[in-house]
């Protein structure tokens, strides 16, 4: 049966957050803090927006999926500018029948 380890490094507790922001007051100044604060604030909703966004799309694309297979598949047309030339040129390499 294999052993599990423990943590060396657990999640930070009291003590340590105090001394996270401390360093983060040292390093970035009292006043700059909630100007840092409310940006990481907006990237981290902006993140959230865009994968709600991403899962929606992937959703509906599963959901096209399971409409596109009871659907009937088509041949696509062929549509040339020159019109004859190229129609002769594709029937020559038969491409067209």
């Amino acid at each position: 049966m294999p052993t599990t380890l423990p943590l060396q490094f657990g999640l930070p507790g009291g003590p340590e957050l105090l001394i996270i922001l401390f360093i983060a007051v040292l390093l970035f100044g009292a006043n700059k803090l909630p100007a840092l604060a409310r940006s990481s604030g907006q990237a981290m909703g902006e993140f959230k927006r865009g994968r709600q966004e991403l899962e929606d799309e992937i959703k509906r694309g599963v959901e096209a999926g399971d409409d596109d297979t009871h659907a009937t598949t088509a041949t696509p047309e062929i549509e040339t500018e020159s019109g004859a030339d190229d129609a002769e040129h594709l029937e020559e390499n038969g491409v067209v029948s």
